[in-house]
């Protein structure tokens, strides 16, 4: 028979491959910073949002705060890697001032970090207490990136329109949500269950939308685009 543990761990494992996926969606964003040499009007702010989350759930999954967590460790370290790139590239062709705009936010993410795992590690003596005190600032803050989700889909309704709405992405954020859901079901954990639940709820409500207004976008309007949007950052995203 089959063990709990086991199922958890393959469930984790599918859900790395597709936060790892999730993560990779800016990549023909930043294609298109490499190959025009210039930012032009996007904004640094959801990769640095992601570096911070990605950073806290690590903490989150390290054995000294939360044991058997391994796989929240390796998923949200591919997201930090991967965030990093992409924030490197867009400070290398970013002019100076969204430079200082991105040094001075990555200053202050170091800081809050720092500050976090100096007091969580000093003060609170037991991998109980730990897990409460980071899982809940990364419940917080993860549940907090999916204001863009929920812009998109307000744009969706205001607009009649899914041009703006990858149909591929918002399937790949519900899936990812569900499998990092099930993976904190199988060994309750509150702190990972909440903000994926809401990615689950989030993603089929974005999936109706799509399925809703499909028939009356139009593919061909040309008018201006609306500012990009990232998917919701699951568990560490990950989840």
């Amino acid at each position: 028979m089959v063990s709990p543990n086991a199922i958890r761990n393959v469930v984790g494992i599918i859900g790395n491959v597709m936060a790892i996926i999730l993560f990779l969606s800016p990549a023909p964003t930043f294609y298109k910073i490499w190959k025009k040499r210039s930012t032009e009007k996007f904004k640094a702010d959801p990769y640095l949002a992601t570096v911070l989350n990605c950073t806290l759930w690590v903490f989150y999954g390290l054995p000294l705060v939360h044991p058997n967590n391994l796989l929240v460790v390796t998923s949200n370290c591919a997201g930090f890697a991967l965030e990093a790139i992409f924030l490197i590239i867009y400070f290398t062709f970013a002019n100076k001032k969204q430079r200082r705009r991105v040094a001075l936010a990555l200053l202050i993410e170091v800081a809050f970090v720092a500050a976090v795992i100096s007091l969580v590690l000093s003060l609170a003596h037991t991998h109980k207490l730990r897990t409460r005190i980071v899982g809940i600032i990364c419940m917080i803050i993860n549940c907090a990136m999916y204001a863009s989700p929920l812009t998109i889909m307000r744009i969706v309704m205001k607009t009649k329109s899914v041009k703006y709405m990858p149909f591929y992405l918002s399937l790949a954020g519900f899936l990812t949500s569900v499998c990092w859901a099930a993976y904190a079901l199988i060994e309750f954990d509150l702190f990972i269950v909440i903000p994926n639940g809401a990615g689950v709820v989030l993603g089929i409500i974005q999936l109706i939308l799509y399925g809703w207004f499909y028939r009356s976008t139009n593919w061909d309007d040309d008018e201006a685009q609306i500012p990009e949007v990232q998917p919701p950052k699951p568990l560490a995203q990950t989840t």
